[in-house]
């Protein structure tokens, strides 16, 4: 049977096995790092700076330092494509030896959630996957640090109030939203927030075959006539909305995305037409921090792997390399509180559920500015970060904000009751009683 594990290419994987030092380390020298990664399909525009982020990060480690105290970094895609099933198989190939499970979509998220609370193998799905695995107490396995989506609803309708959503009172918002699990995410918190606020939430579905031509639901939307627009799209849908937007002349000051909708290849499409589209980010590019910088000393300037022209400047590309600074820092915690090199998937487990990313770690390890301090606990497998308004001028995103907090009470009310009623459907379900 053919093996799932692939490369984009030929030339890649021998790329990867020499960089990561899977062909010349000692197999207890390596730990394993799948990566349910889809680098094609329908979602690849925005996949691939993800990944290629991801990867490089990893390769920098185990070039400039051999890895972390001797250990190396194996890290290994699974080509997806996007969808659940292949991302099931990929799990199931790589669960006896992987260390943790990155499943990059939420409705694989979901899928993989009551696998991994029996297979013990930790789940990290930075600001993606499912709100309510901000509770550790119910996930003990699954972690989504720095933000949940919740998080990031409640900060675009505090930016959008000025600080105070009981503003938006008589107000409509539309939520332009892609018809899957991940696009739906936000309903129930926004939901909560309008019955209790007085505002009217209008959610407004885009189908994946729909995601380039939108021309139905702007005419929906010019005909309600909303104060503000709210995206959660993804991939393509993002440069077929805001295309839409252009074309029916909607106020780009009124348009406002998740931190999905904001990458710079999608932008590239729309051009200075998108100028003053404004989308929340939890992390700010910074490529000249000393990581970025090692980055391209180690890893791009040698060319062990290869990029698109200007990726290394992009918002998309740099979260994959904080995503995979959050595995790094892990590790290392992980390694330090066990006294071990070769740690396990529960000691791994530990080790993002005690990350302390503050600013005297981001300095130590260089990347000071490029993403709010913020960190987990035994409770609390998200963090609650902080995230920035980012604004299109025509070429690159800026920053129009400093560092935006969730209303976290009202967030972690409704993870509380949605964990519970995840864990109560599912049943029987491991909880973490270990938390006070």
């Amino acid at each position: 049977m053919r093996t799932l594990w692939t490369r984009p290419c030929a030339v890649a994987a021998l790329l990867l096995m020499s960089t990561l030092g899977m062909a010349s380390a000692r197999a207890e020298d390596i730990v394993s790092l799948p990566n349910l990664a889809y680098r094609t399909g329908p979602f690849a525009s925005t996949g691939v700076p993800l990944m290629n982020g991801q990867r490089d990060y990893m390769m920098m480690i185990n070039e400039r330092d051999g890895g972390i105290n001797g250990v190396r970094l194996g890290y290994e895609e699974c080509e997806t494509g996007y969808s659940t099933e292949k991302g099931l198989e990929c799990y199931e190939r790589a669960k006896a030896t992987a260390l943790l499970a990155q499943p990059w979509s939420t409705p694989l998220t979901l899928e993989l959630l009551p696998r991994t609370n029996t297979d013990k193998i930790p789940i990290l799905a930075p600001g993606y996957g499912f709100s309510p695995m901000a509770d550790g107490k119910v996930f003990k396995w699954a972690f989504n640090p720095p933000l949940s989506y919740w998080d990031g609803a409640s900060i675009m309708l505090g930016y959008l109030s000025g600080g105070d959503i009981e503003g938006l009172r008589g107000r409509k918002i539309v939520l332009l939203y892609l018809d899957s699990p991940y696009g739906k995410e936000p309903i129930p918190f926004l939901q909560s927030l309008a019955d209790r606020h007085g505002f009217t939430l209008l959610p407004v579905p885009v189908g994946i075959k729909e995601m380039q031509n939108q021309s139905a639901q702007w005419q929906q939307i010019q005909a309600q006539n909303p104060d503000y627009v709210l995206l959660w799209g993804w991939g393509t849908m993002n440069a077929g909305a805001l295309a839409e937007a252009v074309k029916i002349g909607f106020p780009m000051q009124k348009f406002l995305g998740i931190w999905w909708s904001g990458n710079d290849g999608d932008m590239k499409s729309v051009g200075e037409a998108a100028k003053g589209y404004r989308v929340l980010s939890w992390n700010m590019p910074a490529s000249d921090a000393p990581a970025m910088l090692d980055i391209r000393k180690y890893v791009l300037d040698p060319r062990k792997t290869e990029i698109g022209e200007g990726e290394f400047d992009w918002v998309f590309y740099q979260r994959g390399v904080l995503i995979s600074m959050f595995t790094v820092e892990a590790i290392r915690t992980a390694q330090e509180h066990f006294d071990t090199r070769l740690i396990d998937a529960g000691q791994l487990r530990w080790g993002f559920e005690n990350l302390q990313i503050d600013e005297e770690r981001l300095a130590r390890i260089g990347m000071t500015g490029m993403i709010a301090p913020f960190e987990t606990s035994c409770a609390d497998h998200s963090g609650h970060g902080g995230a920035w308004m980012l604004e299109w001028d025509g070429q690159q995103f800026v920053p129009v904000s400093g560092v935006l907090k969730a209303d976290r009470a009202a967030v972690m009310s409704l993870v509380m009751t949605e964990a519970d009623n995840f864990a109560a459907a599912h049943s029987p379900w491991t909880m973490n009683y270990g938390c006070n």
